[in-house]
């Protein structure tokens, strides 16, 4: 058993008679009245998002896990197909459970978070940022430069990102994975 001092991010938690990965939390200790812990968890099951608040103190069961690392083979509808990097077994994950599937690249390394309990993948944790190649958008206007101007491109793995002006066709960009959004251009 743990306490809610325990929380951090990405720890899984039963409640509510499901698994739950923690995405967010904050600890709040207000000039009056007792300390609590706002989160935001995310159902390993279903994917759903859900905000809730612990008193200070209060008792969370967490789900003993093991990392592995896990390359990211091909997609086939809402299913991804992952290899184990170690022994080459293969597992098969909804894509419900990944936390950014649209920026993941064939062959992009992920860390998959199994059950001890029962040897079932969890979640799956991206790298913080990757690399990917813009593949379409509309060339950047002159003049348009007044404020922090950006406009959409598509990457090669077809997510649609904001990236600034001066991003062309063809140019690697480095992508933050947590907030889905352009970081900086990768130079050859």
């Amino acid at each position: 058993m743990a306490t809610t001092s325990d929380i951090k991010k990405g720890l899984c938690i039963k409640f509510n008679h499901d698994i739950y990965k923690v995405i967010e939390f904050l600890h709040v200790k207000p000039g009056k009245g007792p300390a609590f812990v706002r989160t935001k968890l995310k159902s390993v099951t279903t994917g759903k998002i859900l905000d809730n608040t612990f008193s200070a103190g209060h008792k969370i069961e967490d789900v003993r896990v093991e990392t592995h690392k896990f390359q990211y083979l091909y997609p086939e509808g809402d299913t991804y197909h992952f290899m184990n990097t170690e022994d080459y077994n293969q597992i098969t994950l909804q894509k419900s459970v990944l936390d950014a599937p649209d920026l993941m690249k064939e062959g992009e390394v992920v860390t998959v978070l199994i059950n001890t309990e029962d040897n079932m993948p969890l979640s799956v944790e991206m790298p913080s940022h990757v690399i990917l190649e813009i593949t379409h958008t509309e060339p950047g206007v002159k003049g348009n430069t007044a404020t922090n101007a950006t406009k959409p491109a598509t990457v090669e793995t077809g997510a649609r990102i904001n990236v600034p002006l001066f991003i062309n066709e063809g140019d690697k960009i480095k992508i933050d994975t947590e907030k889905g959004a352009y970081t900086e251009r990768i130079k050859e």
